[in-house]
């Protein structure tokens, strides 16, 4: 292992001291990803700054109509708050359903965010919910958050602080899973707030995408039958080993259709 130096500051306002002092630092939150790309020498930053020290960033609480998440609390965390449990029980069952124990006790949901992996199920929930990211700086809106792959709106050194999801009237989360790794192969959650409906989706293309055509349909008729016939073009999707982007073109109708099903409860 190369040397570099390790922080392990005490409030949000060290964190963003120690990353502008030194351009080549990089935040660690539950290390998933950026641990082992250290490992593959993929990265070879000069210092890591770990946020689990930093209090203000973790934790769940429910604020004005919304659900507000720490960016260090961890999957485990959201899926076991029983305020999230009660008011959101969609996004327990999502952050339940990552990967396995220990990714779902060390990593965390800013991380997942800030990373943007295309396969990670926080990005479906974001765009479902129209989620406001809350950074160190300002507030970026669901939409403008998920830019390309592993691609945020996150300017250099700019940090998640929390997440505020608005409570849902209704909302459903279903995916087709790879059995290894449990990664999204594809990921719909479907969402009714007092703005709307919304359909978010993860795994199926670079970065997670919303369906206007569904959310259209599920505005005049809240019900499986309303999307069971609605595709999404597999030009853009990916294709890989695990699914052709045909394939994962089926896949979006399949899960919204169980996602609506889930909402409806």
């Amino acid at each position: 292992m190369y040397q570099f130096e390790y922080q392990t500051p005490k409030s949000a306002a060290d964190v963003v001291a120690a990353l502008k002092a030194d351009e080549d630092a990089k935040v660690v939150a539950g290390g998933m990803t950026l641990i082992p790309t250290l490992k593959q020498r993929l990265a070879m930053p000069t210092t890591l700054i770990d946020l689990r020290s930093v209090p203000e960033l973790k934790g769940v609480r429910e604020e004005g109509g919304t659900i507000v998440v720490g960016a260090m609390t961890t999957h485990a965390e959201v899926w076991a708050d029983p305020t999230v449990k009660s008011k959101f029980p969609a996004l327990s069952y999502l952050a339940g359903k990552i990967g396995d124990a220990q990714v779902r006790n060390r990593g965390t949901i800013g991380g997942s965010i800030a990373n943007a992996d295309p396969a990670a199920d926080y990005p479906a929930a974001v765009l479902a919910l129209n989620a406001t990211i809350v950074t160190d700086s300002r507030e970026i809106a669901a939409d403008d958050m998920f830019t390309g792959l592993f691609e945020t709106a996150l300017n250099e050194g700019e940090i998640i602080t929390e997440v505020r999801f608005p409570i849902a009237k209704r909302a459903g989360y279903a995916k087709f899973r790879h059995p290894a790794s449990r990664y999204a192969i594809v990921g719909v959650m479907v969402a009714e707030t007092d703005s709307g409906v919304r359909v978010g989706v993860t795994g199926a293309g670079p970065n997670a995408f919303r369906v206007p055509e569904m959310e259209q349909a599920l505005a005049s008729n809240f019900s499986p039958d309303a999307v069971a016939n609605i595709k999404v073009p597999a030009d853009d999707l990916n294709s890989d080993i695990h699914a052709s982007a045909e394939y994962r073109a089926h896949l979006v109708t399949v899960m919204a259709k169980r996602a609506v099903e889930a909402a409806m409860g």
